[in-house]
């Protein structure tokens, strides 16, 4: 909401030195949110003065057309002789009376006028556009041409109202009231302590059987209807500037004076109206809800199909209006200029119910001032006062009749009392405020109170947001001034801490952040698309979704089964920026419904639901495994001067999930698998004992040319994603540290010629078991092919180190260890010694 310091001042005396920097300080301190103040006119210095155009020469031979004017400036140029000017524009003609800065001033953005010789002419000025001086579109695509009364030489800048300030606040849902003048100059009045103005406080004229006919059938949608009617408008008309200017600064366009009234009313008000020409109105207006596909052409020229849950204005031929969002076509006030111009008005002031309003203007895609303020809540008491401001307004300056015949219907209704502790605002805030501040604060924001320790508190209709007795507190709060709170630390219950579970998965985080990965951070949302890409089969269980009822975006409608499509985009964007040595890691909650979960009940809003409510909301959501994936690309070694770099591969994404299962004390077990979306042939399964039993916790290795083809990824991408829950289930508990030995090793190396098929992962592990307690580590540091082992063979060489924790090994007692293991070794794989 833009608010003009200007127009806000009529309703507030604010000391004459105070600025919009400091009302911006006065309402932040009481919750409104004043994002900018805008000085308009900022280092415009005149002569900006009215002219006459007293001739106009079409100059030839130019691109566009030009025309060389002589304006007659009074004595503004100090020789009272006309003034020659260059200009391009042509909407005006002789005679017209127009806005001219002459040599010497300068215009808002430090641009300089001075006489000049252009298009064969010396140009002594210009003849102003509103875009020029500032003030925005007023919808004549170029210059200004002013009404005839102004007299010429008459200084512009005051009359144009081209300096001021405007504040632009942004309004929260709940404070529909400060979408208006009125609203927020009752904020400004408190803040200051000063008395209000109060727009609304007209006198009305009580309803009359006279007034023009309208029907409700939907009082549940609106619940108050105000018409009034006004004949004898002059058609030719115009908006006068004070009025002009004041919708520019609040950051309407001006359209015709009958339309900008309505639209100068809802501003000062916050009730938002609307002109229908009586003539082109057929019968009784009423109010109801739309017929399932009935057809509809907005003021906008939009032709739309209803909703049976639209609310509609009808006159006897069928809508003319979609009720709190916009205008029909069919009964739209005529400009002035055409040919049949309007000169009788039914005026709207109604109040529709928000929900209602917000669902219409969503369905529609048709968000409009109206709307805005219906959404959060319009004052209803102020329908009949807006609607006589608009008639004065019509009359003042259209040369209309009021017609006598007022109509108002009313659905009954009673003010909103709240019962409210006297003290209630003391136990919310912590601070001690008294009976006397409380009732103040309240008084103050236009409540009724009554009472003294039991405050009974009357809410006004202007503030629908005050429901129950914590919304008071918070107006007590605020206008005490937040600022005021005393800070103090909340006490945290001892015995408390993060559980196994969460420390585990922060140690992973850390864990990859130390072996160079970056976090990234990515919506759980999908989409079937993105999973057939990653070439998962339709019968796999990640393919089963949660689809949401009101997804962020119709492409990703789904909650993830894996956090492999966004960790992928993250790794497509960024390559695509130019980083391309990557490598990026996620851990977070994926989502995976059997099917068999039970429908979710509505749980009550009226009381603390039962634990059994609870328990089967819980039953309803699917399970949430958490999950850690990384992905890499490019160099995971960089080259330098001390030596050649590599690129990461397979082993590195196998590695990253053994890095997190250390965290929980686990070693996992590698074997070959085909699993989407990985090369069959470069993809690893990670297995880890969970209960004496093997279970499958992830899988590792190179993604699939198809999928990094599809998805536009770096070649020889590589991917990792592991269940970190069941890592944790396969954990010992808290890691113990490990015991260092003061003995030495003993390392025995050992080289074993195996089929190409075994997996090396099948080898060690039988080393580790026949080497016994005695094995401290184990490491593959050589893979060996050639025609000395014969094809299909393959040779793997190990270094085994021996230790233990009371006394020097033998060499009799390594040597039987590493026996023991290449003897199972032999047994389970068919391993031989190299050379033996």
């Amino acid at each position: 909401m833009r608010i003009p310091l200007s127009w806000l001042r009529e309703y507030v005396d604010l000391p004459a030195t105070e600025t919009g920097r400091d009302l911006q300080e006065k309402l932040v301190a009481t919750g409104l949110e004043v994002e900018t103040v805008e000085q308009l006119g900022a280092g415009l210095k005149g002569p900006l003065v009215v002219g006459q155009v007293l001739t106009i020469e079409e100059l030839e031979g130019f691109k566009k057309p030009i025309r060389f004017c002589t304006v007659d400036v009074g004595q503004a140029n100090g020789t009272g002789e006309p003034q020659e000017i260059v200009c391009g524009a042509r909407n005006f003609a002789v005679g017209d009376k127009v806005v001219v800065v002459l040599p010497g001033a300068v215009l808002p953005g430090d641009f300089a006028i001075a006489a000049r010789k252009t298009y064969g002419r010396t140009s002594h000025g210009m003849i102003c556009s509103g875009d020029e001086l500032g003030m925005g579109d007023d919808g004549s695509g170029g210059i200004i041409v002013l009404p005839p009364e102004h007299e010429v030489g008459t200084d512009a800048i005051e009359l144009l109202q081209l300096v001021d300030e405007v504040l632009d606040i942004a309004v929260t849902a709940n404070r529909g009231d400060c979408l208006s003048l009125r609203g927020v100059a009752r904020e400004a009045a408190i803040a200051y302590g000063l008395p209000l103005r109060d727009p609304a406080l007209l006198d009305v004229p009580a309803p009359n059987a006279n007034g023009y006919p309208v029907q409700i059938s939907e009082p549940a949608g609106c619940d108050r209807f105000t018409a009034r009617t006004v004949t004898g408008l002059n058609p030719e008309a115009r908006s006068p500037i004070w009025l002009q200017r004041r919708l520019q600064k609040a950051g309407m366009r001006p359209i015709s004076l009958a339309v900008d009234i309505t639209n100068y009313v809802m501003l000062e008000l916050g009730q938002p109206l609307h002109a229908y020409d009586r003539s082109l109105v057929q019968g009784t207006i009423g109010v109801r809800r739309a017929e399932q596909g009935e057809k509809f052409t907005t003021l906008d020229g939009a032709k739309r199909v209803l909703d049976a849950e639209d609310l509609v204005i009808t006159d006897d031929r069928g809508p003319i209006g979609l009720a709190g969002v916009m205008g029909g076509a069919n009964t739209e006030i005529a400009d002035h200029g055409a040919d049949a111009g309007t000169t009788d008005v039914v005026i709207e002031a109604a109040h529709f119910d928000p929900v209602s309003i917000a669902r219409t203007a969503r369905r529609h895609k048709l968000s409009s001032e109206a709307s805005k303020r219906f959404e959060r809540g319009v004052d209803p008491e102020a329908a009949s006062a807006a609607a006589q401001r608009t008639v004065d307004l019509l009359v003042l300056l259209a040369g209309g009749t009021a017609d006598p015949g007022v109509t108002e219907v009313i659905a009954p209704s009673g003010p909103h009392t709240i019962t409210l502790p006297a003290d209630h605002p003391d136990k919310v805030a912590g601070v001690t405020y008294g009976r006397e501040t409380v009732v103040r604060r309240l008084q103050q924001v236009g409540c009724d109170v009554y009472g003294q320790d039991n405050l009974t508190v009357t809410v006004p209709s202007w503030r629908p947001d005050l429901r129950e007795p914590n919304d008071l507190a918070e107006e007590v709060i605020r206008l005490e001034g937040y600022e005021n709170l005393p800070s103090t630390l909340p006490r945290l219950p001892a015995g408390r801490g993060l559980t196994e579970r969460q420390r585990l998965h922060r140690r992973a985080g850390r864990a990859l952040a130390g072996a160079g990965y970056v976090e990234a951070l990515n919506y759980p949302f999908i989409s079937d698309e993105t999973l057939g890409k990653l070439g998962i089969e339709q019968d796999d269980p990640r393919r089963t979704t949660v689809k949401l009822v009101n997804p962020l975006s119709d492409e990703e409608p789904a909650l993830r089964t894996t956090l492999l499509p966004g960790l992928l985009e993250a790794l497509r964007r960024n390559d695509g920026r130019g980083s391309h040595d990557l490598a990026l890691f996620e851990t977070g909650l994926v989502f995976r419904p059997t099917g068999d979960e039970p429908q979710a009940v509505r749980l009550p809003i009226d009381r603390r639901p039962t634990d059994e409510e609870i328990a089967g909301l819980d039953a309803a959501l699917p399970r949430q495994p958490r999950h850690a994936a990384v992905v890499l690309t490019g160099a995971r070694e960089q080259a330098g001067w001390w030596g050649n770099g590599r690129p990461a591969e397979w082993a590195d994404a196998v590695e990253a999930a053994r890095t997190i299962a250390r965290e929980a004390g686990v070693e996992l077990i590698v074997r070959g698998d085909q699993h989407a979306p990985w090369h069959p042939g470069r993809c690893a399964a990670l297995f880890a004992v969970v209960d004496g039993a093997e279970t499958l916790v992830g899988h590792a290795g190179e993604l699939h040319p198809r999928v990094i083809k599809a998805l536009h990824l770096p070649e020889r991408s590589c991917a990792m994603e592991v269940d970190l829950d069941r890592i944790e289930r396969a954990g010992t508990g808290a890691l113990q540290a490990p015991r260092i030995s003061t003995f030495p090793v003993a390392t025995q190396d050992v080289a074993l010629v195996v089929d190409a098929s075994v997996p090396a992962a099948d080898v060690e592990q039988a080393l580790r078991e026949g080497a016994g307690e005695l094995l401290e580590s184990l490491r593959l540091f050589d893979v060996f092919t050639g025609e000395q082992l014969g094809e299909g063979r393959k040779s793997l060489a190990y270094a085994l180190r021996f230790r233990a924790g009371d006394r020097t090994l033998t060499v009799d007692e390594a040597s039987a260890a590493r026996d023991a293991a290449v003897a199972l070794a032999a047994e389970r794989t068919g391993a031989v010694l190299r050379g033996a």
